[in-house]
């Protein structure tokens, strides 16, 4: 671990608001033009705004890894463009953080931070404007998911329920159908408000569909013979995309483990009990926001700390795991996996390792 970058990402959190402030304002004095028309609204949700910026570049710092921010400001292009934003909006933005790190920051801790920015700022003209959709007709099940999305962007609850029930039915797996209608389709809906195509509302309504559809699917779930395995699953707090995790605990249920799934905003020491009073073998921890991971870590650090937890192994997984491909010992876990069918093998092997 870099100790400078791990200062500098420290400095920046305990400096947050201030260096958001200096950098919004220093970028509403460069671009009136395009920021004028957002009134104070407009100023309010820059201030937000320039926090993720910081926040995301803080944690890429902390990991010792440029590959969390770059993909963050590529993701964050994309954004831009569907907003209609000149492309001098992004790269004034990225500038416009060195100089708040240069006029906040000690000198040294400056520089280690502003290397990523310039790293980003290279990256960024090669970056693509926009993503293709992560349903295309190459897909497996590709009917299925594209039926499947447009019952939850007309808001038919009712008939994507039916429509996912009658597949099973029929004969399709359920692990099929979350790896290939499900987890598509949610990716979809990420790219689709990314793009401004949808709203946030319609976004956290089909996820709530799809999270009652995953329910209605239990009874073919937990029909498995169990191994003697227990798991443990959760989403590091203020999480809202639980998905992931949910869908690796119904994996390693259907392999007959026994899990057992907290999902987001549970206080470490309610999971520490969890962990003893189920005797698990395994903690699966998810984070999809980079700005997480550090939540991941300190989680992690105080299962550590605990006698009662001390066979435990943990697993973690999670888009900026998927980055950052040595994040997961950055954070002290003992294994990664990129999805469910993954950890399914993931974690069935840490426990080999552990006999």
């Amino acid at each position: 671990m870099d100790k400078l970058k791990e200062q500098a990402s420290l400095a920046i959190r305990e400096q947050l608001d201030q260096i958001a402030k200096v950098a919004v304002d220093m970028q509403y004095a460069l671009q009136s033009d395009v920021w004028r028309p957002y009134e104070k609204s407009g100023y309010t949700k820059s201030l937000r705004d320039s926090g993720y910026h910081f926040s995301y570049l803080a944690e890429s710092l902390a990991a010792d890894d440029p590959a969390l921010f770059l993909e963050y400001v590529a993701w964050a292009k994309v954004l831009f463009v569907s907003l209609n934003f000149p492309p001098r909006a992004l790269t004034t933005a990225l500038d416009c953080m060195k100089q708040a790190l240069e006029q906040t920051l000690d000198p040294s801790l400056a520089a280690a931070a502003s290397s990523y920015i310039d790293a980003a700022s290279g990256h960024l003209a090669q970056a693509p404007e926009n993503i293709e959709s992560f349903i295309s007709p190459t897909s497996p099940l590709y009917e299925l998911s594209k039926n499947y999305l447009g019952f939850l962007l007309r808001g038919d609850r009712q008939a994507a329920s039916q429509f996912v029930l009658d597949e099973v039915a029929q004969g399709v797996s359920v692990k099929d159908i979350y790896l290939h209608v499900f987890q598509p389709c949610q990716q979809e809906l990420g790219r689709l408000w990314q793009t401004n195509q949808i709203s946030v509302a319609q976004e956290h309504f089909s996820t709530a569909v799809t999270q009652l559809v995953m329910s209605q699917l239990y009874a073919h779930i937990f029909a498995s013979q169990k191994n003697g395995y227990r798991l443990v699953a959760t989403s590091v707090g203020g999480e809202l995309h639980e998905i992931g995790m949910r869908m690796v605990a119904d994996f390693l249920e259907m392999e007959g483990w026994d899990t057992y799934y907290l999902g987001a905003n549970t206080p470490p020491e309610s999971i520490l009990r969890a962990l003893e009073e189920r005797q698990a073998d395994v903690l699966a921890i998810s984070a999809t926001i980079s700005y997480h991971v550090g939540k991941v870590k300190d989680l992690i650090d105080h299962v550590r700390s605990s006698p009662a937890c001390s066979s435990v192994r943990v697993m973690v997984g999670g888009y900026p795991f998927n980055i950052a491909k040595d994040l997961w010992k950055v954070v002290g876990a003992d294994g990664y996996a990129r999805n469910a069918q993954e950890a399914v093998l993931a974690a069935s092997r840490l426990v080999e390792e552990a006999r």
